[in-house]
C-alpha cells in the first residue's frame, strides 16, 4: 500500500546525490547517471537508430526527469521530424526545488531542462518540450498502467531496486508492460535480477543479459516475440 503522503522524501549524499528516502535508493549512478541512461535505456533500446515520427517511449520511474532530458536531447541531435511521445509512470514524484537541484550534476541535461521545471513546478502532468509531447500518469502503476489506451515502441524500466521496490517488477505488471507494447518494440533496464528477467520472459519478451554501466556487470534488454 502506498502512504497517503504519495510526493518523494529526498535526501542528499554528499550535497548532490539524491537518494529516496522511502527505498533507500540513489536516483541515479554514483558515476554518471547521464551516461548510465545513454547506456541502460537509449543503447539498451537501440537508440536513436529507431527513431521516427510517431515514435512512443514509455517509463516506469520518473524520478529526476533525466531519462526524459537525455532523449530529447538525443532526438535533437538526430534529427528527425516530427513528434515523439514519451509517458512516465511515477507513484512518487519529486519536488520541482528537488528536481532541479539533482539536474545541476549534469549541465549538459540541465542546459534544456527549464521548459520541463516550469511545467512541473506548475503541476502540469502532460506538456511538450520541443518535439516530445510528455504525460506523466502520477500515482501506482499497478492500476494505471492497465488503464492506460496506449502502447509503447520502446520501454525504459527504471523503477527502484527490485529488492527494495518489488512492487514495480512483478509477473502482474511486466505482463501489463508487454500488453502496453507495439508490435517489435522493446524494453530496456539496469536490472539483471533473474526475476525481473523471468517475469518478462513469461510476458512473452525475449530477454537478454548484457554488460551493465561502470561498476554494474549486468543489465537486461529484449524485444517483444524476438522480433
Amino acid at each position: 500500500m502506498m502512504d497517503e503522503d504519495q510526493s518523494a522524501r529526498v535526501t542528499w549524499r554528499d550535497g548532490r546525490l539524491p537518494v529516496c528516502a522511502r527505498f533507500d535508493d540513489p536516483y541515479f549512478s554514483l558515476a554518471d547517471g547521464l551516461a548510465e541512461t545513454r547506456h541502460v535505456f537509449l543503447a539498451g533500446n537501440r537508440l536513436p537508430a529507431r527513431f521516427r515520427d510517431g515514435f512512443a517511449i514509455a517509463e516506469l520511474g520518473f524520478g529526476t526527469g533525466l531519462n526524459l532530458l537525455a532523449t530529447l536531447i538525443a532526438w535533437q541531435r538526430a534529427g528527425i521530424g516530427g513528434r515523439l511521445s514519451y509517458t512516465s509512470f511515477e507513484a512518487f514524484p519529486m519536488a520541482a526545488d528537488d528536481i532541479a537541484r539533482a539536474l545541476a550534476a549534469f549541465p549538459e541535461a540541465q542546459a534544456v531542462s527549464a521548459p520541463f521545471l516550469a511545467a512541473w513546478s506548475r503541476g502540469e502532468e502532460r506538456f511538450a518540450l520541443g518535439p516530445v509531447m510528455v504525460e506523466i500518469r502520477r500515482g501506482d502503476a499497478r492500476a494505471s498502467l492497465p488503464r492506460w489506451p496506449g502502447r509503447a515502441d520502446a520501454w525504459f524500466l527504471d523503477g527502484f531496486s527490485p529488492a527494495k521496490n518489488p512492487e514495480l517488477w512483478g509477473d502482474g505488471l511486466m505482463a501489463e508492460v508487454a500488453r502496453h507494447t507495439a508490435p517489435g518494440g522493446s524494453f530496456a533496464t539496469y536490472s539483471a535480477a533473474g526475476h525481473v528477467r523471468r517475469a518478462l520472459q513469461s510476458a512473452g519478451f525475449q530477454v537478454e543479459r548484457v554488460a551493465g554501466y561502470g561498476a554494474k556487470r549486468h543489465m537486461s534488454r529484449g524485444d517483444l516475440g524476438g522480433t
